[in-house]
């Protein structure tokens, strides 16, 4: 009986009704369900702290960043002197050092000729010969003139002697004797003459003969056999060019005349002569400005020992220039405004500066600076066109070192690519 009564005292427990053995049961319930809301609010105040400071956090990193962002980055560049000259290319033909056209100084029909074009030959070799019949009638003529000049002033000179004697026994008068000494003097200069002439026709004689003056190359033959040879007409009969050296002719204009000088090495190259380069050197120059071209002129002596060079080709000349002094820079660093050429120099605080220059030489990616700039200033690569004098501006690094020497070491196109990507730097190292 005892057992079925607690069981059934324990039925009523659990069915709620009043008893002594539930109220235990109770309090660990209402316990529970305060631990448990207690719980669900302490984890709601961490998550309401977390998002508040998330949102500090994230404001934070947005001033920051925004901070960064308006800060504005440049690369620069320092002026300095050019460590190579420039190779300066010119057209040029080839000449003879030596060219001479060989005209007739004696008038007749040619007789023969010995060397024809693209003979070579040496000095004194005979090429052609004339012949002078009027010349050589006129040469005996003059021969007689003379033997008729000596006979009459030998008789002069006996009638004088003869006459000077009987002056000294004063069997004539001083006027006679001065006549016959007056005759004596005219028989000499008649001989004189006669003789003068002779050796006139005797050197026209020696012109029926054309030979060579100097060693070269028979390059031009105007005449053949039985033409007329007319010494007034100026018409050469051959052209003889001296082929080894050969001489260049160039035209430099005035903005590098200053550097060529006599003594400079050059480098002449013939397009039908591919791989081949040769090497010559500046003889001498004209030292002065055509007023038509605005140019010099410039002799170059090229040896040619082998005869590969031909008088008359066309070739192309390489003239290697000495660098100047003036300062260059990277063409990326010119700004182009109402003043004129300007460039961005940054000082040490990182305030800019625009200063005018003069530009000089432009040599492709480098610009010769004569005056505004300075070996020491640094100056700003690709500026933005906002740019002006007294912006704060930050310097990357550079990538390249001396720009101003051929490197470009120009960041961007535009100048905005390096900003963006130095502001992007300290907010992708918040995210890691």
């Amino acid at each position: 009986m005892s057992e079925e009564r607690h069981h059934a005292l324990g039925i009523h427990s659990l069915s709620g009704e009043p008893g002594g053995a539930d109220l235990p049961t109770r309090d660990r319930i209402v316990r529970r369900l305060r631990w448990l809301t207690l719980a669900v609010l302490v984890l709601l105040a961490l998550g309401a702290a977390r998002t508040i400071i998330a949102r500090v956090q994230n404001a934070s990193d947005l001033r920051e960043g925004t901070a960064q962002r308006a800060i504005q980055y440049v690369q620069t560049a320092m002026p300095a002197a050019p460590d190579k000259g420039q190779t300066l290319s010119l057209p040029g033909t080839l000449q003879g050092y030596v060219q001479s056209p060989l005209s007739a100084r004696a008038s007749g029909y040619l007789k023969l000729w010995t060397k024809d074009i693209g003979s070579r030959v040496e000095k004194g070799d005979l090429l052609a010969e004339i012949e002078t019949p009027e010349i050589d009638q006129q040469l005996s003529q003059a021969v007689a003139a003379r033997e008729q000049a000596a006979a009459a002033m030998d008789l002069a000179r006996s009638t004088q002697s003869r006459w000077e004697a009987l002056r000294q026994k004063d069997v004539v008068s001083q006027q006679d004797l001065d006549e016959k000494r007056g005759a004596a003097a005219q028989a000499r200069a008649n001989y004189a003459a006669a003789q003068a002439n002779e050796q006139r026709l005797r050197q026209l004689e020696g012109f029926k003969r054309i030979v060579a003056p100097f060693a070269g190359v028979i390059t031009r033959r105007n005449v053949d056999v039985g033409d007329l040879i007319d010494a007034g007409s100026g018409r050469p009969l051959f052209v003889l060019s001296q082929t080894d050296p050969l001489r260049v002719y160039l035209n430099v204009p005035q903005s590098y005349a200053q550097r060529v000088k006599p003594g400079q090495h050059v480098v002449v190259t013939q397009a039908e002569l591919p791989g081949q380069a040769f090497k010559g050197v500046i003889a001498r120059t004209a030292a002065s400005i055509d007023l038509a071209t605005r140019t010099m002129q410039v002799e170059i002596s090229l040896p040619n020992p082998d005869k590969m060079l031909l008088p008359g080709a066309y070739v192309q000349v390489d003239l290697h220039l000495p660098p100047g002094d003036t300062l260059v820079l990277p063409a990326n660093a010119l700004m182009f405004r109402r003043e004129g050429a300007l460039v961005a120099v940054v000082d040490d605080a990182g305030k800019v500066s625009l200063r005018k220059v003069t530009l000089g030489r432009n040599y492709g990616q480098t610009v010769e600076v004569p005056q505004g700039v300075t070996a020491t200033d640094r100056v700003v690569l690709n500026p933005a066109d906002s740019l002006a004098n007294g912006d704060q501006v930050a310097v990357a690094d550079n990538a390249g070192g001396k720009a101003a020497q051929g490197t470009d070491t120009a960041a961007t196109a535009g100048g905005q690519s390096a900003n963006r990507e130095a502001a992007k730097a300290p907010a992708q190292g918040r995210d890691k």
